[in-house]
């Protein structure tokens, strides 16, 4: 009988392996979730940083920071105050150098008011028509045609909502400030970008003074100028002029080599190469640069009005503190309508110059625009020495229109109908009510049930995980100087703001951006939105909020939202947009579906800018954060906004350090990512 016959498979199986040869290759097994978690040390840190966070503060329940490492901060500064006011007339520092300031900048604002003044309206109108009409170019092109007819309707509109003489004052203040913060911005940008000595010793000081909320410029101004015009001037130049000197220094390092190797080759020395190739070469960016400086010296003169710049902001301010919505949202609306017409000024100049750069200009159009500049310069003189003797002072009574109290009006009806009371929904009262009840309260007793050291364990990991030990030993550092100076309670209340905005801008930005990045036709309706959210300041935001859901933390978390929104909406579909069209095709061509794609591609792709996003979110969240103390936001915001109005350095200024120590903190735990993915 014949033995059975075995196939290849089962004499495999059945024979003992031979010596010196492997056995069976059977394929390795996939490590486990957790043995994968056990091999990240970065992902460890953080699981365990946060069990203690949560273990101290159930046991504890108690975060309140030592008294024992404090300090008392106030006297000193309220000895600094009584100094300042016993030798503001008589100390050196103030007559030779610090009085100068304060009166070149009241003079200044003082000649500047006084020539709008006399032209009157008439002639405030027919000139700042003439300066947009020839800024877009000066011809019967749409763009000279459509940005002169914005200028003319915008201070048209002014008029007849009876805010003229604030608006004056505010342009006034304007134009002094952007003059001065455009001159600083542009040498310092000189100076960063010829230098690269310079350009290190600047870089971080512009870092810091992007996280710093325009409170803080205000808070030292104050101890040396006092309340008033000078105060809120200089506080604009310098907070305006970082854009101009970051975007001129980025235009210098970034001229054609090509052409700076021509000038070379032609035997121009350093001078000649700055104003014929590199200047030139950056004049696009510099005129980005003069736009964000004008936008920002139109958010910061608004803010000043705390400090006595009066104008449009004092409107603002007053009506708001008097719950007047409707006289509130009559001066916002003329803010949002001047910074309307100065952003589409500057833009349609900054359009016309690179039109000349690339095709050029015939020598006829170059001399009937320097005529067309030299008559309005004449117009100014005859409406300076004819202008009230042809309209008067003031803007005719008969030309206003007065719908304040129908807002009034219309608030109440809302308040009274959608504010509560509707069936399942609610209102928005009641919505506001549940977030500061189900989330801003359980966040803030939160941190303040954590104990101080586990909470700065939790942001040294974090600073580790996201980027160094420099910015772990940062934020250790800012959070220790804000217990330092008693103000441990009170900035954990802001934080908790802070965090819970922070949450829902990021929601909302992301969630808008995808839609705009892969609907056109979202991204056709959302673009004037996102245009005239991002010229509006601060200021204007808080108008609309009160109406809705009235003067609480739960308002100003919402302002912020809104004010916050729209660059992490920018940013993220900018990310998206910008993803290599090979990786996209590439997933197509292998079957991907676009929720696929979005996950798989564009979302991991688009990394880095979801990174700068979230910095930010951060930074104009906190910012807007402050100022809603002034619509019952409390905490550091409320301190802040005190100490302003009522000239209390002691209540004032350790705020405003404490909310920049929060700010550099922020910053520094969501920056250094995107540092090391774009290195």
């Amino acid at each position: 009988m014949s033995s059975p016959t075995l196939t290849k498979d089962e004499t495999t199986q059945s024979s003992p392996p031979s010596s010196g040869s492997s056995g069976p290759r059977t394929a390795p097994e996939a490590p486990s979730a957790l043995a994968r978690f056990a091999a990240n040390p970065k992902a460890v840190a953080l699981v365990v940083a946060a069990l203690v966070v949560i273990v101290s503060g159930l046991v504890s329940g108690d975060g309140t920071w030592p008294h024992s490492l404090t300090a008392d901060v106030k006297s000193p500064l309220n000895d600094l105050d009584n100094w300042l006011v016993d030798n503001r007339d008589t100390h050196w520092i103030f007559l030779y150098f610090l009085l100068h300031l304060s009166n070149t900048a009241q003079v200044c604002y003082d000649t500047l008011l006084s020539l709008l003044e006399s032209m009157s309206y008439v002639g405030v109108i027919v000139v700042g028509t003439l300066i947009a009409w020839a800024a877009g170019g000066a011809d019967l092109s749409r763009r000279a045609l459509r940005t002169g007819g914005t200028a003319l309707a915008v201070f048209v509109v002014c008029g007849v909502l009876d805010v003229w003489e604030p608006t004056m004052e505010t342009l006034a203040l304007m134009i002094v400030a952007v003059v001065f913060a455009a001159l600083l911005g542009a040498l310092l940008g000189l100076a960063s970008g010829l230098s690269d000595r310079c350009e290190k010793i600047l870089r971080p000081v512009f870092d810091t003074m992007q996280v710093m909320p325009a409170f803080a410029y205000l808070l030292p101004l104050i101890l040396m100028f006092d309340i008033g015009v000078p105060s809120a001037l200089i506080a604009t130049v310098i907070y305006a002029a970082p854009p101009m000197a970051r975007l001129t220094s980025l235009g210098l390092r970034q001229a054609d080599p090509t052409a700076l190797e021509a000038a070379t080759s032609l035997g121009a020395d350093a001078r000649q190469r700055l104003l014929t190739a590199r200047l030139p070469l950056a004049r696009k960016q510099m005129m980005l640069g003069l736009n964000q400086t004008i936008m920002m010296c139109l958010s910061m003169v608004v803010l000043a009005s705390l400090i006595g710049a009066g104008g449009l902001g004092s409107e603002v301010y007053q009506a708001l503190g008097a719950l007047k919505i409707g006289d509130a949202l009559v001066a916002g609306i003329a803010v949002v309508l001047l910074a309307v017409v100065l952003d589409r000024t500057t833009a349609a100049a900054g359009e016309r110059l690179d039109d000349v750069a690339t095709s050029g200009v015939s020598r006829t159009v170059e001399r009937l625009r320097l005529a067309v500049w030299g008559g309005i310069v004449a117009l100014i003189g005859v409406f300076a020495a004819v202008g009230t003797a042809i309209a008067g002072n003031e803007w005719p009574e008969g030309w206003v229109v007065d719908f304040s109290n129908s807002v009034d009006t219309a608030v109440d009806w809302f308040t009274d109908h959608l504010g509560s009371g509707i069936p399942v929904l609610g209102g928005t009262i009641t919505w506001a009510q549940g977030f500061t009840e189900y989330i801003l309260n359980p966040l803030r007793s939160g941190l303040l049930a954590t104990p101080w050291w586990a909470l700065a364990l939790l942001v040294a990991v974090i600073g580790w995980i996201v980027g160094t030990w420099r910015a772990a030993l940062t934020g250790v550092v800012c959070l220790a100087l804000i217990g330092w100076m008693r103000l441990w309670d009170v900035a954990m209340d802001t934080l908790s703001q802070v965090l819970s905005g922070l949450i829902l801008t990021i929601v909302v930005g992301v969630l808008v951006g995808i839609l705009c990045a892969r609907v056109q036709r979202v991204d056709r309706i959302m673009r004037p939105v996102l245009d005239t959210m991002q010229t509006m300041p601060q200021f204007v935001y808080l108008i609309p909020v009160i109406a809705l859901v009235g003067q609480n933390r739960t308002g100003g978390i919402l302002a912020a939202v809104i004010y916050a929104a729209p660059a992490v909406i920018r940013i993220t579909a900018q990310g998206l947009r910008t993803v290599d069209p090979a990786a996209m095709e590439a997933s197509t061509s292998l079957g991907a579906t676009g929720k696929q794609q979005l996950f798989g591609v564009q979302l991991p792709l688009a990394r880095k800018s979801m990174l700068v996003a979230l910095n930010q979110g951060v930074v104009l969240v906190l910012s807007m954060v402050v100022i809603a103390g002034l619509i019952g936001g409390g905490a550091l915001g409320y301190m802040v906004v005190q100490g302003l109005s009522k000239g209390d350095l002691s209540q004032g200024f350790p705020a405003g350090i404490a909310i920049v120590c929060l700010g550099i903190m922020l910053d520094r735990l969501s920056q250094p990512v995107g540092k090391r993915v774009r290195d």
